[in-house]
């Protein structure tokens, strides 16, 4: 087996300091080594107190141990004598690690119980139960990795003695030092095996290899500068395995040191949730990321090899199918959010900070699809872009729009509007239209919209195209010129912070050549809702100071979401934020407000949500809104405190395993380079989803803390939520940011992924990585395909029926009434196949979050007997493929076969549930090869 090593501790010497929210993470014996197979055996061999839980809700403290000889397991204290205070490990069927057994999803303390700290031993042939719990997720995978080792080479369980110097890492280590030993003495320098390992393995500092080697000599009592071929291997074995990618490794190559493709396929398939994998596929895997040429050669992929795939773009957790145009952008503008910009030529704040042309070139390369150009009359008949709290620096508007002509379309090739600010002379307005007209050339949108239309045009009808929002003169040919109310948002502020403000708008010229450039994106004034239902024009766009947007949405929530199903609406942020700190943008989105303007030039929570809910769809800057925010007869309320009518909420499963190379907090100073890492999890989204929690606290661990704890959070509106990953470290003063990572809820890929922090500017920091497991459930039809977990209970409740509601009307209102009854039963069906499912992967000693792969895998292996023949044969009834048994079988063999019985009694409704139509495929490609 490969090296493992993990440096356990003793809690009671950690020093908490009395802070309540600062626990230590480990509870095994100081400074213990696990560094092998053999290791894990002597540390069962050795013993340790472990939690025994019994059905009748009482849980005992017991002392295991693992016999010399490795024969059976032993406990004390008992009150049975010694020789039945045992289980022989010939006995052991299965082991299980969570609460996956009738006792612990029974016992009225299980909810106490860590999950990840908790194991069954399944024995006899009744699959009788030891149900028992560790005192941290560590412990326990050492348990379930010994056991399993032992019960899978139970005919010569003496193999582990022989040790590492025969593995495949380990022949593969010493080509490595070979190559490298140029003199061929099998020693070489130091600074040379330094070096060596760094480039094995980039992710290490220089000073942590050195600080490893010299703790090796120290045990050998050497004093040199030279490092031997046992050494390297030693040090490169220690360093370089993750204890958690390890076990991970162990347990799905059904404890080998390796996967082979067929391990891989089944891996990808059951947990990663990819579909049509082939063999080949895996063995290019295998090809592309093993690092010895014998495991390239022989098709297996070992865990230095395994570690770099899963930390490889191919299991990141973004979605790849999001990384380029992904949705439908056919619909009008007024159906999509747009990444929208504030202040666009600012890179300070918005009260003295200088006018940049950096703006425009950071806005626009991020995907921004509406930049704001607030033009002022400048020198020598030329227009200024400008802060008029700070008119020393200025640009000018030829420059800014050939640069916005230059990066328009680079991130983009989807419309990009201009929000006029104009603050311009008659003359020089004219100047402004001859400069744009010059440089946007045919890029410029101009026609006129169409009365017959009732809609705005899609994205996709205006690719590439410049669409300038402002003002407009009536359509009277012979108006040149005319007056018009002022929109400036800054002007608007201190004119109501004015002591002679009187409530009136101020009015400004307006040139017809300036006018005709505005065709769809006509800025008007916001009255109320039931004005602008009657008549505004779809070409006609509202918009709202950030404080008035608020009221709106406090006030009518349902109107404004009705409103945005035909209108387009820009929220601004208060010109009170004189730090161009940012609104949260989620408020205003879950309102249907398209474009919400943001100050790209300020980092923190509120543009990093802006910016993880742009990464999807391309990151083209325009992201389509839920259905039921767009269908003209849906309701939506942005105030839904509960379950959204027509929307079946999913269950969201994060575990967070570890993180790897945790940077110290920009600008602390005080604790040296010693952090105490914890993660926060975060869901924003409509009222009823926003929720926030966190693990515990790692002490001074930034290269691989282990935190080995999952949440769950009930996500009642997927499309609008997003998850926001935070980092920070635990401090006295006040907890210190490391990194964070900000994904729609829509581009989770599930099973184990790493999550690519970023800094708090936003930028990506290389190796610094989350390490995660997703799962997603309850997942009921609609939306995009779902290669995910299949729908779980979500406890014993009132089913809950689709109503129809009356709408005054007689006749329609009997028209649909006799639909009421079919609704009733598809609910029944569809919840009584769920049920179903959930029962027979209680049986099959699974999680809820399990996959129908990981089911029907585990259903296979109990059906084949020790003469490794199966028990049950293969019968086709009405094209379902049901189990016979070959003869008697145990009680809990039955059981499990009526379970199954059940699902093909359901299937002829499966095309209701959603993802249980592939139970049947399924089956027939796994059950069945693996029966025959």
């Amino acid at each position: 087996m490969h090296y493992l090593q993990i440096v356990l501790q003793d809690p009671s010497n950690q020093k908490c300091g009395g802070r309540k929210k600062t626990v230590s993470f480990s509870s095994m014996p100081s400074e213990k080594k696990i560094s092998s197979a053999s290791d894990c055996i002597s540390f069962m061999q050795a013993g340790c107190e472990l939690k025994k839980v019994r059905p009748n809700s009482r849980i005992y403290n017991r002392f295991f141990t693992l016999d010399t000889d490795l024969q059976a397991l032993r406990w004390e204290p008992s009150k049975k004598d010694l020789e039945k205070a045992k289980l022989d490990i010939s006995a052991i069927k299965e082991i299980r690690l969570g609460k996956n057994t009738e006792t612990f999803r029974n016992n009225g303390l299980a909810d106490q119980i860590c999950e990840d700290c908790a194991f069954s031993i399944l024995h006899g042939e009744n699959y009788e139960s030891l149900d028992l719990v560790a005192n941290s997720a560590d412990v326990a995978n050492i348990w379930v990795s010994g056991l399993r080792y032992l019960v899978s080479r139970s005919k010569q369980p003496h193999d582990f003695m022989e040790g590492n110097q025969s593995t495949p890492r380990f022949m593969w280590l010493k080509t490595v030092f070979e190559a490298a030993d140029i003199d061929g003495n099998g020693i070489m320098l130091e600074d040379t095996s330094v070096e060596l390992i760094k480039q094995l393995n980039p992710t290490l500092k220089e000073s942590k290899i050195r600080l490893k080697f010299k703790e090796i000599q120290k045990s050998k009592e050497k004093l040199t500068t030279r490092v031997t071929e046992e050494e390297f291997c030693e040090a490169f074995c220690e360093l370089c395995t993750r204890p958690e990618v390890y076990f991970l490794l162990v347990q799905i190559s059904k404890n080998k040191e390796y996967l082979d493709a067929n391990d891989l396929m089944l891996f990808l398939e059951a947990e990663q949730g990819v579909t049509h994998i082939t063999e080949n596929m895996c063995l290019d895997i295998i090809r592309r990321y093993e690092l010895s040429e014998e495991g390239r050669q022989k098709g297996f992929l070992a865990i230095d090899g395994f570690t770099q795939y899963l930390l490889s773009p191919e299991c990141d957790i973004f979605d790849p199918e999001q990384k380029k145009v992904a949705q439908d952008m056919t619909q009008p503008l007024s159906h999509y959010y747009i990444n929208a910009s504030h202040n666009t030529y600012l890179i300070e704040d918005q009260f003295r900070g200088p006018a940049d042309i950096n703006g425009y070139v950071r806005a626009l390369k991020m995907g921004c699809r509406s930049i704001e150009l607030d033009v002022n009359d400048g020198s020598d008949n030329e227009p200024i872009l400008c802060n008029r709290n700070n008119m020393t620096t200025h640009l000018s508007f030829r420059s800014v729009i050939e640069v916005i002509n230059k990066f328009a379309f680079v991130a983009s090739e989807y419309p990009l509007i201009l929000c006029l600010g104009n603050h311009c002379s008659l003359a020089q307005q004219k100047v402004m239209v001859q400069q744009m007209r010059k440089v946007f050339g045919s890029k410029l949108y101009t026609e006129a919209p169409l009365p017959s239309e009732s809609y705005l045009p899609s994205p996709e009808k205006l690719k590439r195209m410049i669409i300038v929002k402002g003002k407009k003169l009536p359509s009277d040919p012979d108006v040149l010129e005319g007056e018009v109310t002022d929109e400036d948002e800054e002007a608007e502020m201190s004119r109501r912070m004015s002591v002679d403000y009187n409530g009136e708008q101020k009015q400004i010229w307006l040139c017809r050549e300036l006018s005709d450039l505005v065709s769809i994106c006509k800025s008007v004034q916001y009255r109320d809702f039931e004005l602008s239902m009657k008549s505004q024009n779809y070409w006609e766009i509202c918009s709202f100071s950030e404080t008035e947007a608020s009221r709106i949405a406090n006030e009518y929530p349902e109107d404004f979401v009705n409103y945005n199903k035909k209108f387009l609406s820009r929220v601004y942020p208060s010109a009170m934020r004189i730090d161009s700190s940012n609104l949260n943008p989620q408020d205003f989105w879950n309102c249907g407000c398209q474009i919400v303007a943001m100050n790209f030039q300020t980092p923190g929570p509120m543009m990093d949500l802006h910016t993880g809910w742009f990464l999807q769809n391309g990151g083209c800057g325009y992201v389509l809104r839920p259905s039921i925010m767009r269908d003209e007869v849906s309701y939506f309320s942005a105030n839904t405190k509960g379950i959204v009518p027509g929307v079946s909420p999913l269950v969201l499963h994060i575990k967070i395993i570890s993180g790897q190379n945790f940077p110290k907090p920009k600008g602390a100073c005080a604790k040296g380079d010693v952090i105490d890492p914890y993660v926060c999890i975060e869901i924003h989204g409509i009222p009823a989803d926003c929720s926030e929690q966190r693990t515990k606290t790692v002490q001074q661990n930034s290269d691989n803390p282990i935190f080995d704890e999952t949440f769950e959070f009930q996500v009642n509106l997927p499309e609008l939520a997003m998850i926001r990953f935070v980092v920070l470290d635990d401090d006295y003063i006040g907890d210190e940011f490391i990194g964070q990572y900000t994904i729609p809820f829509e581009c989770l890929q599930p099973g184990y992924r790493h999550v690519p922090l970023r800094s708090f500017v936003g930028d990506i920091m290389e190796h610094v990585t989350l390490f995660v497991h997703i799962a997603i459930t309850n997942r009921s039809g609609g939306g995009k395909p779902q290669k995910r977990s299949l729908s779980v209970r979500m406890g014993k409740k009132v089913r809950e029926y689709t109503m129809l509601r009356n709408i005054g009307l007689k006749t329609i209102d009997d028209i649909f009434k006799i639909a009421v009854h079919p609704l009733r039963e598809a609910i029944d069906m569809r919840e009584n196949m769920q049920n179903t499912i959930v029962s027979v992967k209680e049986l099959c000693g699974l999680p809820p979050i399990a996959s129908l792969k990981q089911c029907l895998l585990t259903l296979s292996s109990r059906l084949i007997t020790s003469d490794s023949t199966p028990s049950v044969s293969l019968v086709m009834k009405d094209n379902f493929p049901y189990l016979e048994p070959l003869g008697a079988i145990p009680d809990v063999q039955k059981k499990m076969l009526a379970a199954y019985d059940l699902v093909g009694n359901c299937d002829s409704v499966s095309c209701l549930c959603g993802e249980e139509v592939i139970w049947q495929g399924l089956f027939c490609g796994t059950l069945v090869s693996n029966l025959k």
